[in-house]
């Protein structure tokens, strides 16, 4: 299972699931990140928290925790 965490950085993944529950999983899908969405990575910090992608045509940052929760295809 591919994960978010381990897409690399000028990579277009898509989406394949949300894993999780209750208002974190929520709190993801009110960013716009949901199954079949294509996200762009832009940077990863130097540490690897976090993530700065393109996500529908706006910029996002996301926590190594909860990029850990999004399977991609």
């Amino acid at each position: 299972m591919k994960t978010l965490r381990d897409a690399r950085v000028g990579e277009t993944v898509t989406v394949a699931k949300l894993h999780g529950e209750g208002a974190v999983k929520r709190r993801i899908m009110d960013m716009g990140i949901t199954r079949g969405a294509e996200l762009y990575v832009r940077k990863v910090a130097p540490l690897g928290d976090p993530m700065e992608l393109n996500v529908r045509g706006y910029e996002l940052s996301v926590r190594r925790a909860d990029a850990e929760m999004i399977e991609l295809a």
